[in-house]
């Protein structure tokens, strides 16, 4: 019975990444007998989760049948609460962003607060026109040390909040929820939707600094669910103050925050001052990517892996890799064969995004 659910799962997954396939193209591709596959595909169907549509191109022979996945079968939310906004995601089995909103909605752990989010997702999922019976449940991005075996949110420094069961915030929804970091939901979403990536360590830049390992189609947790906070690695011995009470963090230098309150306290304006070549905005770019080519350099020396930049910052960041490449490769002991440092994929809603495909993911494993 196992065998028989592993095999259906790989058959599901080929069909979601090919889009559309023959059942000769996956028993070709997958080396499994014909009859196998036509037994799982016909499985599939009678579930719902795939369909016939139409037929390929003739190789020769009788044309094979074209099955394609019905996407929208099932679909999941994500919830990314930071500080000050809360963002939305809706996504389907594929990992499509079928709607995304962000709102300003201060944080607190209250009641009241958390009646307010299940306000508004409601709103939310009525101008998604989605279908209450084909959510499979909520996923949570939060800016916190997740700990998985106690059902714990242990601490956010940022938030504020310290040892919050996650059944303290799940019982306000109507859905099944996880939880998981953000900046660990993040890589997730870039992680799980390539087939390019396989190892690679995620550095988000948004009002607070994390970072995530990604590898072999998973993220590394560590032994207390810490695994990539460089946010809080020393980069200046006893520098500037960060805002978890210590000197000289990652954070206090390459927060996204340093860069927008140079604009008004919007990050696009800074970019856009950046992009004009205004003196005082280059210097502040200048100074911050000195730093950011420092941390970079030091994760690539200990994990020798390549190194995704998102969050808020990541986002923009894509015209200007040129120039940080050049910073980093200064720095760097050896010479690269090739640059290691890119830009995200998701430029908005990656941590919604991620916490809603961990949601996704854990439904697929049981096909």
């Amino acid at each position: 019975m196992e065998v028989k659910k592993a095999n259906r799962n790989r058959v599901f997954r080929y069909i979601c990444k090919r889009g559309t396939a023959s059942n000769p193209e996956i028993s070709y591709d997958m080396k499994m007998s014909l009859p196998t596959v036509t037994q799982i595909t016909k499985e599939l169907i009678e579930k719902g989760f795939i369909e016939e549509t139409g037929e390929l191109q003739s190789t020769g022979g009788r044309r094979a049948k074209a099955l394609s996945t019905v996407i929208n079968v099932r679909q999941a939310v994500g919830l990314d609460i930071t500080k000050n906004h809360i963002s939305f995601v809706l996504t389907n089995l594929t990992g499509e962003i079928l709607k995304h909103v962000r709102i300003y909605l201060p944080y607190a752990h209250e009641p009241t607060y958390y009646h307010k989010v299940k306000e508004e997702l409601e709103c939310f999922l009525d101008e998604s026109n989605a279908d209450r019976k084909r959510i499979l449940g909520i996923g949570i991005s939060f800016p916190g040390i997740i700990d998985l075996d106690r059902q714990l949110i242990t601490y956010s420094h940022i938030l504020g909040v310290e040892m919050i069961p996650f059944d303290s915030i799940s019982s306000f929804f109507d859905y099944p929820c996880c939880f998981v970091n953000d900046a660990n939901a993040g890589a997730y979403a870039e992680g799980i939707c390539s087939d390019e990536r396989e190892s690679f360590f995620y550095l988000s830049l948004s009002n607070t600094v994390g970072g995530a390992i990604f590898d072999n189609n998973g993220l590394v947790q560590g032994k207390h669910f810490r695994c990539g906070e460089v946010g809080h690695m020393t980069v200046i011995p006893d520098g500037k103050i960060c805002y978890c009470g210590k000197k000289g963090c990652l954070d206090a230098y390459c927060s996204a925050a340093i860069l927008s309150d140079a604009a008004g306290g919007k990050l696009e304006k800074f970019f856009e001052l950046l992009e004009k070549k205004d003196p005082k905005v280059a210097d502040i770019w200048d100074v911050y990517t000195g730093y950011l080519a420092v941390a970079l350099n030091n994760i690539r020396m200990l994990l020798d892996c390549d190194i995704i930049l998102g969050g808020y910052v990541g986002s923009y960041i894509e015209p200007y890799l040129p120039d940080l490449w050049n910073k980093v490769s200064e720095r760097n002991t050896f010479t690269e064969d090739q640059q290691f440092v890119n830009s995200c994929r998701y430029k908005v809603g990656a941590a919604a995004l991620g916490a809603a495909l961990e949601v996704i993911e854990n439904f697929v494993k049981q096909i």
